[in-house]
């Protein structure tokens, strides 16, 4: 699963299409939690990541939706900067 970027302790990442499914979404890994957020929504459709780190992956993601969304659809990984 490629690393599209990191910030605060937190790594974003999105599995290849053929072994995901609907709705488009990637995955916030921080420490020992971990989150699936759908594109579209950002809302956090599965995981035990911490509200403060929902809210800093929300922020993140609100910036790169467009990108984001992109990326899920080509299948053409590439790195987006952090949240600062």
């Amino acid at each position: 699963m490629p690393i599209i970027s990191k910030f605060y302790g937190i790594i974003i990442k999105m599995y290849f299409q053929q072994s995901e499914h609907n709705p488009p979404h990637f995955h916030a890994i921080y420490g020992e939690y971990t989150g699936a957020f759908d594109i579209q929504t950002l809302k956090m459709i599965e995981g035990d990541l911490p509200a403060k780190g929902q809210a800093l992956v929300r922020e993140w993601a609100e910036q790169h939706k467009s990108e984001l969304l992109n990326i899920w659809n080509t299948q053409e990984f590439k790195k987006l900067p952090p949240l600062k």
